[in-house]
């Protein structure tokens, strides 16, 4: 189990850094990313990496925090926003083989959390008499 605050600041970190490419792309990079052709993998980035911001916010907001869901989420981002966050700048296609491996981590994250959604949350038997 991670600590929930931990989580809580990585998402809103995470969130943080979505809206701020997001802005980025739109304002800053719109010449960059139309020479490419590539303003939907952008935005693809940007919204991929945004809803994962929010689930690690779900995810800080529970009594129990699993780990395992949180780092893949933070995994996703990184290896599948990343990387097309790069080639909409860059236009290097190649990079886009290595974004599955972020989709991966991104669906591993969901799957954990539906086999195990009692280690993210309170579990039944617990009680304040048995917290004593």
């Amino acid at each position: 189990m991670l600590d929930a605050a931990a989580v809580t600041r990585l998402g809103a970190a995470l969130g943080f850094l979505a809206v701020a490419l997001g802005a980025f792309g739109a304002h800053g990079l719109r010449d960059t990313l139309a020479r490419h052709g590539t303003e939907a993998v952008w935005q693809t980035a940007v919204l991929y990496h945004f809803l994962h911001a929010l689930a690690l916010l779900a995810l800080g907001a529970r009594t129990r925090c699993p780990a395992g869901p949180a780092w893949c989420f933070v995994a996703g981002v990184t290896v599948f926003s990343g990387s097309l966050y790069v080639l909409a700048v860059t236009g290097v296609t190649k990079l886009g083989m290595i974004t599955p491996l972020g989709g991966l981590a991104f669906l591993a994250g969901w799957a954990w959390l539906a086999w195990r959604p009692a280690a993210a949350g309170p579990q039944p038997t617990d009680s304040p008499s048995q917290a004593r």
